[in-house]
């Protein structure tokens, strides 16, 4: 009778597990995107309907502007856009696209290194478009003033060559009627970096005040539900505020709030899961900053300095930078370190692991660099860190063994003392330290495991590096989960299991192995503890498909390499073995 209800305790437990598992997974590990849905990077709205047309006008400045309220325009394809504009050429060895000349804005970046999917001839990713498009993204530079007219949205500018290359930068120039220049020298380096030089000269008679600025506009928000905004992942506005990197504010708060302003500001900007868009001052410069909605489904980031004045003959010039590219973990650490830029790094969210994750994902991304397949990388990294934990995991498998040893002293002094919790416990620790048993070693391997396992999980989900990067056979997205499933038959049926019974190859050997493990391990003597660990890596592998494929190659290798040493623990230590049998 207890056997029967200890294994239907065992059952509940189970079942209360696997469905309990989506609610917490999808707020705490939300698994990653199939490779062949995404579209396009920047937001859409929501009903795939026009929405108020961002008009790259100051909101939410500290310092207070002429505000232009934003206007309802129908929508155009990005090609049509493009191709009625006046513009002058980007082109650099990873993002190509356009400026402008109407407002002067950078609202054309696509990234040449970076397909949207898996396929062959996909596009490149387009990060910005312009300002009557479904997705309008787009950065730009400019000044506010008391009393004289200033450049605005629909200024038409003049440029000093056709194409901006890192070998040639290009001014923009344009004047008002009052005697006032406005001047803009773009340059860009060979990665994402873009250098705008804001210079005003007065040649009036009289002084004139003026602040100068730099925004980035965004229309819409990521409709993926796997690009949203989550517990582990940030997705949104961000940047290093007020002496701190900024992740506790989402485009709901700024939908609620209207806007967050800050008194210092190193860069913001807005971070999708893989690509980052962010304005960043002079190394050291004082400005104010404010992220906002100037508009429904109309985001804004911006910075501004203090206004000054300019005496007539005299001109004033400031130096703003644009981010507009992929967070790659070396080109912004490199940036961090070279140009000043502080905790741009900390564009990738790595959470609360950082000390562990980044050292993680440097190991393996130098074994990719030797191995030329991520794949693989994963495989050795699994090694390396069992080969670490070897000695801690033979303490483990030793103390299970010697526990397993010792039950029936255990079970002789829990009845003996029943009665008596307190002399029991002082009996047992005693037992312990007589045939010198750890009863935490068991623990430890497992508590190690945790931050590598979430490490990895986050170096999977989260650096582009790991991006539609291929293993073997079926796996062309270790970034992805498994894209075979039993149900359709291996996609031979028209329709996609849900995440609960996407079960595919990798899922199936994960449950496999673990079993395998299990079975090897000294046996548990509560029948609970048996039920559990016969129902477990089945759960588990229920548990672990939808996960990405990387995770999955991950703890597969790291249960054989555990099969592994349990067996050469059991022929070197053939008391082992006994201990087992008994």
């Amino acid at each position: 009778m207890d056997d029967k209800r200890n294994l239907i305790a065992a059952i509940l437990l189970s079942v209360a597990i696997l469905l309990g598992w989506n609610f917490v997974a999808e707020k705490f590990f939300p698994t990653p995107a199939k490779p062949d849905v995404t579209t396009t990077v920047a937001g859409t709205d929501a009903n795939g309907a026009p929405a108020a047309t961002p008009q790259g006008q100051p909101s939410g400045l500290p310092t207070p502007p002429a505000q232009v309220a934003p206007t309802a325009k129908a929508t155009v394809p990005v090609e049509a856009a493009l191709a009625a504009d006046n513009r002058v050429a980007i082109e650099t060895p990873a993002l190509s696209g356009s400026i402008n000349l109407v407002g002067a804005r950078i609202d054309d970046i696509t990234l040449t290194r970076y397909r949207q999917t898996i396929e062959k001839n996909a596009p490149p990713v387009r990060l910005f478009a312009p300002a009557n498009t479904k997705a309008a993204y787009f950065a730009s530079v400019g000044w506010s003033a008391q009393g004289i007219e200033v450049p605005g949205p629909a200024s038409v500018w003049t440029a000093s060559g056709a194409k901006l290359t890192p070998t040639t930068p290009v001014t923009l120039n344009w004047a008002n009627p009052t005697g006032q220049t406005f001047r803009i020298e773009y340059s860009i380096d060979a990665n994402y970096l873009i250098t705008a030089k804001q210079t005003i000269a007065n040649t009036g008679a009289a002084p004139v005040t003026v602040s100068s600025y730099a925004l980035i506009d965004r229309l819409g928000k990521p409709t993926d539900p796997h690009e949203q905004d989550s517990w582990t992942i940030h997705v949104g506005p961000t940047g290093y505020l007020g002496g701190k990197s900024v992740f506790d504010v989402d485009y709901k708060d700024l939908d609620k709030d209207g806007a967050v302003k800050y008194d210092s500001a190193a860069w913001l900007g807005f971070t999708d899961k893989y690509w980052l868009a962010a304005i960043i001052p002079a190394k050291g410069e004082r400005v104010t900053a404010s992220m906002s909605a100037p508009a429904p489904d109309n985001y804004q980031t911006l910075f501004a300095r203090d206004f000054r004045q300019i005496a007539p003959g005299t001109q004033v010039t400031t130096t703003s930078r644009i981010f507009a590219g992929a967070k790659e973990v070396r080109t912004l650490s490199a940036y961090q370190d070279d140009q000043g830029i502080t905790r741009l790094s900390n564009a990738i969210d790595w959470g609360w692991f950082e000390f562990f994750a980044v050292p993680i994902f440097k190991l393996l991304d130098w074994l990719f660099r030797q191995i030329g397949n991520f794949g693989v990388a994963i495989m050795v990294l699994t090694l390396i860190i069992r080969g670490a934990m070897f000695p801690i995991a033979q303490r483990q498998f030793h103390s299970m063994a010697q526990m397993r040893l010792v039950q029936p002293k255990m079970k002789a002094l829990q009845e003996r003392f029943k009665d008596d919790k307190p002399k029991m416990q002082q009996e047992l620790m005693k037992l312990y330290k007589d045939e010198k048993i750890n009863p935490l070693a068991g623990c430890l391997p497992i508590v190690i495991q945790i931050p590598i396992f979430y490490a990895l999980y986050k170096v999977l989900m989260l650096t582009i590096e790991m991006r539609h990067q291929p293993f073997a056979l079926w796996i062309k997205d270790l970034s992805a989960p498994d894209p075979l499933h039993f149900l359709n038959l291996f996609g031979l049926l028209p329709f996609t299991p849900p995440s609960l019974l996407a079960l595919g190859p990798l899922a199936l050997m994960l449950g496999i192995t673990m079993f395998l493990q299990f079975r090897l391990n000294p046996q548990a003597t509560d029948p609970v503890q048996q039920q559990v660990f016969k129902i477990m890596p089945w759960l588990f592998m229920f548990i672990m498909a939808p996960f990405a494929a990387g995770l999955l190659l991950y703890w597969i290798t790291n249960n054989v390499l555990s099969i592994a040493q349990q067996q050469w623990m059991y022929r070197k230590f053939p008391q082992l073995r006994t201990a087992v049998a008994k």
